[in-house]
């Protein structure tokens, strides 16, 4: 083997490091980003057409943002712990209803 061909082995080594410490640390940030407290959010009372349900608009909770996001990466809806929740159209309310 030369060391051109030795170059080539280190530098495909160093591409699959690379490439499994990118698939973790995407896994890490999204379990991050879905790691979110309901029961720290300001929730409203509220009865629409479909009936009760709850709702914040609580912006400046970093646990409000991250439920954003984590609604956000989910296409505005999404099941956690028993409770369906949902992006408004004007993206910065969120509803929640028991499953």
């Amino acid at each position: 083997m030369n060391s051109e061909d030795t170059a080539l082995k280190a530098l495909l080594e160093l591409l699959n490091a690379l490439e499994a410490g990118v698939a973790s640390a995407r896994q890490i940030t999204m379990e991050a980003v879905s790691d979110w407290d309901p029961e720290k959010i300001k929730w409203q009372e509220t009865t629409g057409p479909s009936g009760p349900f709850q709702k914040s608009d609580d912006v400046n909770n970093p646990e409000f943002k991250a439920m954003l996001k984590d609604l956000q990466a989910h296409n505005g809806k999404m099941t956690k712990n028993g409770w369906f929740y949902w992006v408004f159209k004007n993206g910065a309310t969120v509803g929640r209803k028991k499953r």
